[in-house]
Formats: structure tokens, sequence, C-alpha cells
């Protein structure tokens, strides 16, 4: 059992990392806060379609990891 839960957290942990990388990034740098960009950086502007996608799997994603993890460190 042990071996089952470290194999899926090992599958969980690619999974998150590949999907993290694939979310869009939000500014185009650091300097565009004080530059004139707080407005965009500020504004609300909902996740629409595969980006709001890449985000419920990511949310998913570590509750799945933070789960198993204390799984692992519960039970084993």
């Amino acid at each position: 059992m042990y071996e089952i839960l470290l194999t899926a957290m090992l599958i969980l942990s690619v999974f998150i990392i590949i999907v993290i990388a694939m979310q869009p990034t939000k500014t185009q740098s650091a300097s565009n806060a004080f530059m004139g960009g707080a407005s965009q950086l500020f504004g609300k502007q909902k996740a629409r379609g595969f980006e709001a996608v890449l985000i419920k799997t990511t949310v998913v994603s570590l509750i799945l990891f933070f789960v198993l993890s204390f799984l692992l460190t519960r039970f084993f």
C-alpha cells in the first residue's frame, strides 16, 4: 500500500509541475506595477476557457497531493 501511494504521489507531482508550467503569465514584468500597469494588476479579470480549466486542475491536483502527503505521514 505504501508503494502505491508513493507512486501516485510521484506521478501527481510531475503532473502538477506540467500543469503549472503550462499556465500563462499575468504580466509582462514586475515593473508594470510601478510604471502605470497597476490598473491591470489589480483589475478583476476572471479566467476563461483553457486558463480556467488549468486553474481548476491545479487546485484539485494540489488538494490531492496534500491528502496523499497526509496519508503517507500519518499511516506509514
